[in-house]
């Protein structure tokens, strides 16, 4: 009877023990995935970590108004840099075209000569100054006198007045619009004297022309 009693606290002591390691050894390794896990986080190289965190919606506007031209500064293509490059003024024009280039003397520094590129297609014709110093394509002055290219937001020759309007009063810009019954007229509100005129007939648009500013 006394040797069976102390088999069984020597079985219940050893089951303790037992029980008491168990619990020790999956502390451990709790402990041990918990910190390998803190080290591949702190280790997550710092772009991951900047492309998770938001973004400067400020900086991003920012970076878009200045990429884009105004209405008025070129009322065919409002991507900066696409409006740098002629051939994206001969892909809108649906009709034979010819490109006529002559050199001019620089207004402010006689010793340098910038180009003159002139497109002409049926009746109507874009001009556009390149001075050789900047590398830009500046769109002068433009007179349209059909539909075989059409402005931005589906400006075009053969519009209705009332669509004209419309679009141009949809438009969030700083310019101001006057109208009579033959004549639409866009121009700055203050700045460069730049014009964008809608001559009608009939009620519908039958001509426009583009008097732009260059410096």
């Amino acid at each position: 009877m006394f040797l069976r009693s102390i088999s069984s606290i020597r079985y219940k002591y050893s089951l303790t023990v037992r029980l008491l390691v168990l619990l020790l050894l999956v502390q451990s390794i709790a402990t041990a995935c918990s910190t390998e896990s803190s080290s591949e986080a702190e280790d997550l190289p710092r772009q991951r970590r900047l492309a998770s965190e938001p973004k400067d919606t400020a900086s991003t506007r920012r970076s878009v108004e200045a990429a884009t031209i105004s209405l008025l500064g070129n009322p065919f293509v409002g991507n900066r840099q696409q409006s740098n490059e002629l051939t994206t003024y001969f892909d809108r024009i649906d009709a034979d075209f010819t490109v006529d280039a002559y050199a001019i003397e620089n207004r402010h520094k006689p010793a340098i000569s910038d180009t003159i590129y002139t497109i002409r297609f049926g009746g109507s014709m874009m001009e556009f100054y390149a001075p050789t110093h900047s590398g830009d394509l500046l769109l002068q002055t433009a007179d349209i006198r059909s539909s075989a290219i059409k402005l931005r937001n589906n400006l075009r020759v053969g519009m209705s007045q009332a669509e004209l309007m419309n679009r141009l009063k949809n438009q969030e810009a700083d310019y101001k619009i006057a109208q009579t019954t033959n004549e639409v007229v866009v121009s700055n509100r203050e700045g460069a004297p730049i014009t964008l005129h809608f001559y009608m007939e009939k009620g519908k648009v039958q001509r426009i022309m583009y008097n732009g500013y260059v410096d």
